[in-house]
């Protein structure tokens, strides 16, 4: 392990040994709250890259307490609906709440009207605080939704935002849509702030296709162009890396 300014990075041998590692990290978070205050709070990120995290912490991890765990997720696309094969809140359905059966989740409504959407989960997230933050980060740097220049002193928890081209076309590259003109333009987001306000975070981010962001990330500028970058100022953050996303740090 490694300390990057206030951010703890952890190189793995593979994605198999970066799951095990994050996912038995967030059931230590988990467990602990729990024990302290009867209940957890936990969002977490969707997408390719967390499959093999979200499958080792909801299968492979005996004694994480998911009947008093409240379950967020942090970003959905404006006009995408709770079934649409692409939507995050499907994904967080069908991935954590259908196998972990969580005490509640709070899923967002991409149809609701989007004001008034940031301002119901705005006020879910005060209610429950956020013990547990576990986020990716995206081709273009950014943390949930939150595209470069992505403000790292936001004052609002969820937004509506615009999703800039490289952004889209990851979506494409995943296989979630088949051109990025059938990607949606516009989504809803949890901001850094509230990202990271969290008492734990852990970013899972595996892969090659990953190693140029993360080189930014941990060794460039702390900038709101790079928006992964922030993650060096929470000092209750950990990275989680296997050899293909750590290829680009000079140490790894």
């Amino acid at each position: 392990m490694r300390v990057i300014d206030r951010l703890r990075v952890e190189v793995h041998q593979d994605t198999a040994a970066l799951a095990r590692s994050a996912a038995d990290q967030a059931a230590a978070v988990l467990v602990k709250a729990v024990e302290e205050s009867g209940a957890a709070s936990a969002m977490f990120a969707t997408g390719n890259s967390q499959l093999a995290f979200v499958d080792a912490l909801v299968e492979g991890t005996p004694g994480v307490p998911w009947d008093r765990v409240v379950v967020f997720h942090m970003d959905e696309y404006v006009g995408v609906g709770p079934d649409h094969p692409a939507g995050f809140r499907r994904w967080i359905r069908e991935r954590i709440v259908d196998r972990a059966r969580p005490q509640t989740a709070y899923l967002m409504d991409g149809l609701a009207d989007p004001a008034a959407e940031c301002a119901r989960y705005t006020g879910w997230l005060r209610a429950h605080p956020l013990d547990l933050c576990c986020l990716g980060i995206g081709e273009n740097g950014h943390l949930a939704f939150n595209d470069p220049p992505a403000d790292f002193a936001d004052p609002l928890d969820v937004k509506v935002v615009g999703l800039d081209r490289a952004c889209r076309q990851q979506q494409v590259g995943e296989g979630h849509f088949p051109s990025i003109d059938d990607v949606p333009t516009d989504a809803l987001t949890v901001t850094v702030p509230a990202l990271l306000r969290a008492g734990a975070v852990i970013a899972v981010v595996p892969e090659l296709r990953k190693a140029e962001p993360v080189r930014a990330a941990v060794l460039g500028p702390v900038s709101e162009a790079c928006p992964a970058s922030a993650l060096r100022t929470a000092g209750n953050a950990t990275l989680h890396l296997d050899r293909g996303s750590a290829s680009a740090l000079a140490w790894s």
